[in-house]
Parts: C-alpha cells; structure tokens; sequence
C-alpha cells in the first residue's frame, strides 16, 4: 500500500491551520513548519501565515504570554528557561520581556522553594558542598537565575537546619 499523500491545497492548508490555531495557541514558526509539512512551498506558507495572523488566529504576543503562564504554572520553569525557548520558537526579544512580566515575583520564588524543598529531600545527607552544588545545577536546568536560586537554596537549607 503507498502512504503519499497529495499536498494540501493552499484553501485546505488554510482551514487546518486556522483549526489547529483555534484549539490552541501556537507559534507562527511551528505552524509555518506543519505549513511546510503538508507539502505548501515556501511562498505559499508565508501566505498562509500572514492570512492567519491577519485574521487573529497567530498573535506572537498573546502566544508568549499563553506560554510563559503555563510553563511557569504547569512545568515549573524559571524566566531562563521560558525566555529560551521563546527565542527558539522566534519569538522576538520585546515580545518576551513582556511577556515574562506577568510572572509574579513572590509566586517565582515561592515555586523554587517548593520545587528546592522536593529536591532537598533527594540530596540531604550529602557533604554540604555537594547537596549546595546539586541544587544549585537542579535549580539552573529548571531555568532560574543563579543570584534567586542561591537565594532560595540558602532559605530551604536553613529551614531543615532549623527542623533538626
């Protein structure tokens, strides 16, 4: 049996990128490469393109701020993180700022201490050096800033000194 598909016409191609956009918020980048996946040229995607955003459909904007609240509230991300992945998906430098701007200062540090407080658990009992170093590296890959995380390790640390 032969899978080849034909590509989608320039009509269908607009329909089901305007149906994926409707269910949720997407990048312009990631829907000009399904775009090109359903076999549209290069031209033809920018059309596409233009049309949706045109239309509201692509906002980089409201997708930047979809994504820095729900990879803040359901990942558990730091800024770093979330303004990497942004400019991975082209998103651009001004849109992220503000974007990063409705994360809450006393919630980001209240969910690093949360998420140290879990790892703690894991790394308590090592030589003091090590357990400081493995928190700090499980803080950096999770995307936040080294001066918050220092901050954040010393209050977790210090409140389990004060538990004994």
């Amino acid at each position: 049996m032969n899978n080849t598909r034909q590509p989608l016409t320039l009509t269908q191609a607009m329909n089901r990128a305007a149906a994926l956009c409707s269910r949720s918020e997407q990048a312009p980048a990631d829907v000009r490469d399904k775009l090109l996946k359903w076999g549209l040229t290069s031209s033809q995607a920018g059309q596409v393109l233009e049309q949706l955003t045109a239309q509201g459909f692509i906002d980089e904007s409201r997708f930047a701020r979809a994504y820095v609240n729900d990879r803040f509230a359901f990942n558990g991300w730091g800024r770093v993180k979330i303004a990497h992945q942004l400019r991975l998906k082209g998103i651009p430098a001004d849109i992220i700022n503000e974007a990063m701007t409705l994360i809450d200062e006393e919630e980001y540090r209240k969910r690093l201490i949360g998420l140290l407080q879990a790892k703690w658990r894991t790394v308590n009992g090592r030589e003091p050096r090590a357990a400081w170093a493995a928190m700090m590296r499980f803080a950096a890959s999770r995307g936040f800033e080294a001066g918050i995380a220092g901050d954040c390790v010393k209050q977790v640390t210090r409140l389990d000194a004060q538990d004994d």
